[in-house]
């Protein structure tokens, strides 16, 4: 029985790739090496993100270097993130991460300041779609790691609407500056 091309299961087929955008970070040849010779198989490093607050990475394996970047994809897209952002362009607080030998700090950053970041974390800020943001990885330069520091540090960010809603308060009470209240009581 052929589906007709309006209803749920083809919509949700069709929606998905303009959704998402993906960075080809790394990829790796390896070989392993038999009594005929050496075979070769190859690995992907792949982020994906919706370039609005959404972003994933994931890493495939396969004999062929497309279907290692297909299996990578669709690893990405079943890790994805939700990251708040600040104006939807750069970060709330400056933040770090960390992964194994692999540190990053993420600051944030003015208007037209742009990503000034490396590789594997550029790759990050750029498919979910910070436009401002200053980076600096310290430590180990695996992309893999590296990426892993990134998200790492992105998942402990918070906005002041989840402040807020964690202490019970509004929004303006957590922003308020510490001057402002005493200058307000006396």
């Amino acid at each position: 029985m052929a589906r007709e091309p309006n209803t749920r299961g083809g919509r949700r087929d069709r929606d998905e790739t303009p959704e998402f955008a993906d960075r080809l970070v790394a990829i790796n040849r390896v070989s392993k090496t038999v009594k005929g010779g050496k075979r070769f198989g190859f690995a992907a490093l792949v982020v994906v993100g919706d370039q609005k607050g959404r972003v994933g990475f994931g890493k495939g394996k396969a004999k062929e270097v497309p279907e290692a970047i297909r299996k990578a994809t669709e690893q990405a897209k079943r890790q994805l993130v939700r990251v708040p952002l600040r104006e939807g362009r750069t970060l709330h607080h400056d933040i770090e991460g960390r992964h194994g030998a692999g540190k990053v700090v993420m600051r944030t950053a003015p208007q037209g300041t742009g990503i000034i970041a490396g590789g594997p974390m550029r790759a990050v800020f750029e498919m979910l779609g910070v436009q401002d943001v200053v980076a600096k990885s310290i430590g180990s330069q695996n992309p893999y790691n590296m990426i892993r520091a990134t998200i790492d540090g992105l998942k402990s960010e918070a906005s002041p609407r989840m402040v807020a809603q964690r202490r019970g308060k509004k929004v303006a009470e957590v922003l308020r500056k510490p001057e402002t209240e005493a200058a307000a009581e006396a």
